[in-house]
């Protein structure tokens, strides 16, 4: 049975947000059954976790003997299970890795500057002067991101993969994304829609309402 580390309780503006529900999104799109290890506050600096996971952080992956730790990594070793998240043509499978590392990469830095200044930081003043200037880089890899998808359903065409599970994730960190960008709302949306999201999205808050 796969086992995957989660936390059993956060603010509530973290909740549906903390980065288990990537995984457990790629595990309800390859139809794995799955349970999830819920750590209480402190636990994730136990030497037995941080053994697991360096970091100190949610979520990690367990299936016999194997331990996996950062969520793109995992979806990507999920994907190898499911043939629409990483496809088997060679080609296609390469675009959805490509697009799963942009997520990571190239989107979720610049879009998490801006909300970590909103969430933590917004009355003080270095944050004040600091964020005009963060909101403007994001906007621009966020413009970039809208020009290439355009008006196609998903990042490499048709076909829903890894690289928008990873990507629409990483759009929904900030709302006021959707308000900038039309396609990009509609693209996030459209992935969010899906049946296996919403079984992910109420797997991790029915695991919050039960650890209260």
């Amino acid at each position: 049975m796969i086992t995957v580390s989660a936390f059993a309780s956060v603010p509530d503006f973290a909740k549906g947000q903390v980065r288990d529900l990537r995984v457990r999104w790629a595990l309800e799109e390859a139809g794995l059954p799955y349970k999830t290890r819920l750590l209480e506050q402190g636990e994730q600096d136990s030497p037995e976790y941080r053994a697991l996971q360096p970091f100190g952080q949610v979520p990690i992956f367990e299936e016999d003997g194997l331990v996996l730790f950062e969520s793109g990594a995992i979806v990507l070793h999920i994907g190898e299970r499911c043939e629409y998240l990483l496809p088997k043509y060679k080609d296609a499978r390469a675009k959805a890795q490509q697009w799963l590392v942009a997520a990571v990469n190239s989107i979720e830095p610049f879009v998490m500057n801006v909300a970590l200044i909103d969430l933590f930081y917004a009355d003080q003043e270095w944050a004040k002067l600091r964020r005009p200037s963060a909101v403007e880089f994001m906007h621009k890899r966020l413009s970039a991101l809208s020009g290439n998808l355009d008006y196609k359903p998903f990042l490499d065409g048709d076909a829903f993969t890894a690289g928008d599970l990873m990507m629409s994730s990483v759009l929904r960190i900030l709302p006021e994304i959707a308000e900038t960008h039309q396609n990009l709302s509609a693209y996030i949306d459209r992935c969010t829609s899906r049946p296996a999201f919403k079984r992910a999205m109420d797997g991790q808050l029915g695991d919050f309402r039960e650890a209260a």
